[in-house]
């Protein structure tokens, strides 16, 4: 069993930045792809960025070059980095963690971008 926590969303204004957590427990961290997810009221969840064997895999087109993907293993994180934010990146931000056909989701926290 796994467990995804996020941490660190918030309300920021255009242009600001923010960096977001997912501890996960119960599991051996590094052997998961790990990803960061995103859903937009009215909106279908979408890929922001993954991680697959430590190693970052891919971006949304929308975020490159501005939000940065990263894993603390020794702490069992995920980081997510975002800078230069939009206010189209207002949405609920997931942590994802999968192997073997098992998915495991966080509880979800809010990134609110507006002036």
């Amino acid at each position: 069993q796994v467990q995804l926590v996020e941490s660190g969303g918030g309300l920021v204004q255009p242009g600001g930045s923010l960096r977001l957590s997912c501890a996960a427990s119960g599991t051996f961290f590094s052997s998961y792809d790990m990803g960061w997810y995103r859903q937009a009221p009215g909106k279908q969840r979408e890929l922001v960025a993954a991680m697959r064997s430590g190693a970052v895999t891919n971006y949304a087109d929308s975020v490159k070059g501005r939000f940065t993907v990263s894993s603390d293993n020794a702490k069992n994180t995920v980081y997510l980095s975002m800078n230069s934010l939009k206010p189209e990146d207002t949405a609920v931000y997931y942590c994802n963690a999968q192997r073997l056909g098992y998915v495991y989701w966080g509880q979800g926290t809010q990134v609110t971008v507006s002036s």
